[in-house]
């Protein structure tokens, strides 16, 4: 792993420690933090305190801690190391693309990790338009909370897909790129350095894919030269 990579790794992990902190500074008595704990009392029902909206920040928090944590850890394994490593021969494959450079493995090794359109950049634009939408809709009974997470997720998504495709088209845009920062760097806990034979592969997976492109494109374009000929 590289300086950079472990880097990220740390900022993150640090990161939600901190964002941790800030539930109990907001009670105003931090001293009673442990209030948001749920545990058994003689003061009314069993896990009176799980009532508390701070009991849901700490875990949402401990949440986002305990999935960068396995993150971090799964770069760790040999094996899951390695598919980062593709991960990261795609994104160079798919620079060295839209840059116009020719398509070999000494030349895509040049090209940045980093790619506004990943999938783990969506995740996390998913969860952050989430919160704001979901806000929206405040705390309802159980079961109008749960249908409105799944009627609104696909709006969610759509919107997030939406984002990541639009950076895609203004990388040049730099206030664009420093408002989606945050996904950019989240993909140095996804991504390695690849070895040229894992960037041949990606190139060789890439011309595959434009090759069928192209021949379905033709199909097309000659099944509707036969259908204007019938007509």
């Amino acid at each position: 792993r590289t300086s950079v990579n472990r880097s990220a790794e740390a900022m993150t992990l640090f990161a939600v420690m901190c964002a941790g902190i800030f539930p109990i500074i907001h009670m105003g008595r931090p001293w009673l933090a442990f209030w948001v704990i749920p545990y058994p009392n003689m003061r009314g029902p069993l896990w009176v305190n799980f009532r508390s909206p701070l009991v849901w920040d700490m875990f949402a928090i401990s949440t986002y801690f305990i999935v960068s944590l396995v993150f971090w850890y799964v770069g760790l394994i040999p094996d899951l190391k390695r598919v980062f490593m593709y991960h990261g021969a795609e994104h160079k494959t798919i620079n060295a693309l839209e840059a116009g450079s020719e398509l070999t493995p000494e030349r895509v090794q040049k090209f940045s990790l980093i790619h506004p359109r990943c999938g783990t950049a969506f995740l996390l634009w998913v969860m952050v338009i989430g919160i704001f939408v979901f806000a929206l809709v405040g705390r309802p009974v159980w079961y109008w909370l749960v249908i409105s997470r799944i009627l609104l997720l696909p709006v969610i998504a759509g919107l997030a897909y939406e984002l990541i495709r639009y950076a895609g088209k203004h990388q040049g845009n730099r206030i664009l790129m420093t408002l989606l920062a945050p996904g950019l760097w989240l993909q140095r806990l996804t991504t390695r350095e690849p070895s040229l034979d894992q960037i041949e592969v990606s190139i060789r997976a890439l011309q595959e894919v434009m090759r069928v492109e192209q021949a379905e494109s033709d199909g097309e374009l000659r099944a509707e030269s036969r259908v204007e000929v019938m007509a």
